[in-house]
């Protein structure tokens, strides 16, 4: 563990690299209200600092920042989450009203998120484990085209048009969409296909003409689960002074454009804010980065995830202080929303 004194000091770097981004040095320390040492002291205590590993030299300046390890001592021993009302206000109003349409809100979310940190906020919809069927439909388009509507029960609505062969009549489609909602309302996302392939097919060899036909088509309109990704603020990270280099940042935004890739980084199971700086983050993409995640639930269990992504100089404690508003907040709303839409 640190002194005090040295705790005092790796605070001060901090909060002063945090807000300036360079390098801090003793006779800037000197001149802070809350130092009453001299700077011979300082620079004493610095050296200890660096010696242990919380802080480092650069090479273009005889001050010091800190490192990946001083940063992780911060936020786990240091800083407490900030109370800042008028942010706070910014989301308990976005999230107030009647709740009707959740994929808008988490995409509102993700942008006011974005806007007030000045960082890259993703949010991951609601999980296909946790997310469960509501209603599904087949609605006609023409003689040869319908639209296959997929509602669940956390807002989302997923539609895929396709072709209607001749041999499928109008009254095969209202039998398949009845067998749908008879056998499939309530069932989780991830257990669909399984149940596709098993008792729905079963039923539909019974009710269905054509039934080998009208399954093939039926499954390719409902295979794609709807994991959600609501991104704000994807260029932000490009106005922080660590990423003026572009080659830097380069791997970064192509992993943005992985969404598979994206959504693996957000699902790990978690209660509570989670904070991985740097090469703590096992994605290379983001080992120049502080990644800090935190979940939206119903009841007891996880549906989904808020991240903020920026440069490890980030302002730790006010992103703390959002996202755990911001969980808390959609929580709530969810828990309201749920209960008015399952009666």
């Amino acid at each position: 563990m640190l002194t005090d004194r040295q705790l005092l000091i790796l605070q001060v770097i901090i909060d002063d690299f945090i807000e300036s981004a360079h390098p801090v040095g003793s006779r800037a320390i000197s001149k802070k209200d809350e130092i009453s040492y001299s700077a011979a002291t300082i620079r004493n205590v610095m050296a200890d600092l660096e010696e242990m590993g919380y802080i480092e030299k650069t090479h273009s300046s005889s001050g010091r920042i800190p490192s990946e390890k001083g940063y992780r001592y911060y936020v786990d021993h240091v800083i407490a989450p900030s109370v800042d009302k008028t942010n706070l206000n910014i989301i308990k109003g976005m999230l107030q009203g009647e709740f009707i349409d959740f994929e808008k809100l988490v995409q509102k979310s993700a942008e006011v998120l974005s806007d007030l940190t000045n960082y890259t906020s993703i949010i991951l919809g609601p999980e296909i484990f946790e997310t469960r069927v509501k209603q599904m439909q087949i609605v006609p388009l023409s003689e040869n085209t319908a639209v296959a509507i997929l509602i669940t029960d956390s807002g989302h609505v997923e539609h895929h048009s396709f072709s209607i062969p001749n041999e499928i009549s109008a009254s095969d489609l209202e039998k398949m969409v009845n067998i749908l909602n008879e056998r499939l309302k309530g069932v989780s996302l991830a257990k669909l296909p399984e149940l596709l392939n098993t008792e729905v097919v079963s039923l539909m060899k019974k009710y269905v003409q054509d039934f080998e036909k009208s399954y093939h088509y039926l499954k390719s309109a409902f295979s794609e689960q709807p994991v959600k990704l609501y991104i704000g603020g994807r260029t932000n990270l490009l106005t922080q002074p660590e990423f003026n280099d572009i080659n830097k940042i380069r791997s970064f935004y192509r992993m943005m454009e992985n969404e598979d890739e994206v959504v693996n980084l957000l699902k790990v199971p978690q209660q509570g804010i989670r904070v991985t700086i740097g090469r703590e983050n096992e994605l290379e993409a983001i080992q120049d980065f502080s990644l800090i995640t935190a979940s939206y639930q119903l009841r007891d269990e996880q549906m989904g995830t808020i991240a903020l992504i920026g440069p490890t100089r980030m302002e730790y404690r006010k992103v703390i202080t959002l996202l755990n508003a911001l969980s808390n907040e959609m929580t709530d709303v969810l828990y309201l929303w749920y209960k008015n839409n399952s009666k």
